[in-house]
């Protein structure tokens, strides 16, 4: 039982965030009693990779049916309904940050957002806990410590899209939907592997199939979908266990 509800900033781009990766968080953060604000750039309502909703010859990877009505549900929360712009964004506001994934071309409005990443690097700075799934592992491995200059992933261990799994998802589905699986050409591991450096390292974990979480301090990451049941557990119990001054 945590002492106060938490609240939790889960930023997003306009469109072609993915399915899993925010909806079971959200819900694992409701249903333990936190609020969840949601900021997109520019205050929009946001809409997830709309390929991820049903089955389909250009859907190959669609969400599981019970997540896409955990989905809608989010959607249709007063929060998600009414996001923060990135520029509203104070960390003091706020006792954590998740960062979902995506892969679609909609994501490099988030993912590439000077601003957000700069946000983000105030949670570091503020010791709150930054959580990240996939993709959403690039936003802080390109947000810079304000002491360091360096990534925020300098030296620690994480874990993200691998490649093999990013190499497969888009050899499997070139031919029907074209590079959709390929948001940049530089694959994701490889970019945050740069941002860790030398010092730190990227978990592959022993399967494809069984979750992988690496908590390394107050950063908690994930791969991809198979992992965010694990995650969202894991990033709950430990925003429920740093000890936070209460939001004013």
């Amino acid at each position: 039982m945590t002492d106060r509800p938490r609240r939790i900033l889960v930023p997003l781009p306009d469109r072609d965030f993915d399915t899993t990766e925010s909806s079971v968080v959200w819900d694992a953060l409701d249903r333990a009693g936190h609020e969840v604000v949601f900021a997109t750039e520019h205050g929009a309502v946001a809409e997830c990779d709309r390929h991820l909703l049903g089955p389909g010859w250009r859907n190959p990877f669609p969400a599981e049916p019970a997540v896409v009505a955990t989905y809608h549900r989010m959607t249709a929360s007063p929060n998600f309904r009414r996001p923060i712009r990135y520029s509203e964004i104070d960390v003091s506001d706020f006792d954590a940050v998740h960062l979902p994934g995506g892969h679609s071309p909609g994501m490099k409005q988030y993912l590439g957002s000077g601003l957000l990443q700069a946000k983000v690097a105030t949670f570091d700075a503020a010791g709150k806990p930054i959580g990240a799934v996939c993709h959403g592992v690039l936003v802080a491995a390109r947000a810079r410590n304000q002491e360091t200059g360096k990534s925020l992933l300098a030296g620690r261990t994480v874990t993200t899209l691998i490649k093999p799994i990013e190499r497969y998802a888009f050899r499997r589905t070139f031919y029907r939907v074209g590079r959709r699986y390929r948001t940049y050409r530089t694959y994701t591991e490889d970019e945050v592997r740069a941002a860790v450096g030398p010092a730190g390292r990227i978990e592959h974990g022993s399967s494809w199939q069984e979750p992988l979480v690496v908590v390394d301090g107050l950063i908690v990451t994930a791969r991809y979908p198979v992992d965010v049941e694990a995650y969202a557990e894991r990033f709950v119990r430990l925003v429920e266990n740093v000890r936070s001054k209460p939001i004013s």
